[in-house]
């Protein structure tokens, strides 16, 4: 008997029991392996994962390799950027609930990147200035025009989109991806369901990556489902990276303390001030959490 070629691939989607990972031009529909129910293991969207494929476009799932990153909700893996879609006007971000987001995908080993949108009515000004400055590439985009730059950064790697309600998010992918909807719509055939009749994560193949389709993801999901705690939060600022080994003390908070070496920085302008009021604001929420809350509630 001829031993089966063993590939690697990108889960697409699941759908009733089959996952979807695309070879070549082909989408093959893979049953999982037995252990994988008995172990309750469960492929997700973005898993890179080994698998065997027939004539028929149907195979069997193997093996998920390592993930270098997991969101809960919405359920996806190995992330590599995160595009977070704020409007400058109507409504205007949160500063809050953005570095929380933010916070959340650094620790998570994802990029965050900044497309402020509706520029044709308020300038980004402030906010680009803020996140700039902090490190992150910012962009601006208006009537559904967009640079060829933001539209590269979705070459060759896994990317998802999140904003709120009214901040002009599906008219930003349709500027950036204008290919997309007959894409979607010739997968979802082959996958036999409607683009928008369930919840679970799909990706499409766009300029050499994969553009995640979330349907629901807004900013509140990524604040309540990636916790984070109080050690661990600094990291998830990385204009304080250069002044954390500086502290007077090791067990400082970053937050009062004398000696403080990135409470300094902000003093002398290298750290924006609305960024350490964020930092405290969260550490405050969450320096009470216990160790085994976080635990559970990253097992969700």
């Amino acid at each position: 008997m001829m031993e089966e070629e063993i590939y690697k691939g990108v889960v697409l989607k699941g759908i009733g029991g089959f996952y979807y990972v695309r070879l070549g031009d082909r989408l093959i529909a893979c049953s999982a392996r037995g252990r994988f129910r008995k172990e309750k293991i469960t492929p997700y969207a973005g898993d890179c994962v080994r698998f065997t494929a027939d004539s028929n476009d149907e195979g069997r799932l193997l093996e998920i390799l390592p993930r270098r990153n997991f969101l809960t909700r919405p359920p996806i893996a190995n992330l590599d950027k995160l595009f977070l879609v704020c409007s400058t006007t109507d409504p205007r971000p949160n500063p809050r609930v953005l570095d929380k987001i933010i916070a959340a995908a650094e620790l998570q080993g994802i990029e965050p990147v900044l497309v402020f949108t509706k520029t044709d009515l308020s300038e980004a000004g402030d906010l680009l200035d803020i996140y700039s400055k902090a490190g992150f590439r910012c962009y601006t985009a208006a009537n559904g025009v967009c640079s060829d730059e933001l539209r590269a950064e979705l070459n060759r790697c896994i990317s998802a989109f999140t904003g709120n309600s009214g901040v002009g998010k599906s008219t930003l992918l349709n500027a950036l991806l204008p290919g997309l909807a007959l894409e979607t719509g010739e997968t979802s055939r082959k996958l036999g369901r409607g683009r928008h009749t369930t919840r679970q994560v799909e990706l499409f193949a766009v300029n050499g990556g994969y553009v995640a389709d979330t349907p629901g993801f807004s900013a509140m999901d990524m604040e309540r489902y990636v916790p984070l705690t109080a050690a661990e939060l600094p990291g998830g600022f990385r204009e304080f990276a250069p002044f954390l080994s500086e502290c007077r003390f090791t067990s400082c908070t970053h937050t009062v303390e004398k000696g403080c070496a990135v409470l300094e920085a902000v003093r002398e302008g290298k750290i924006d001030p609305s960024r350490l009021e964020s930092y405290i604001s969260m550490y405050n929420e969450i320096r009470e959490v216990r160790e085994w809350q976080i635990t559970k509630a990253k097992n969700v």
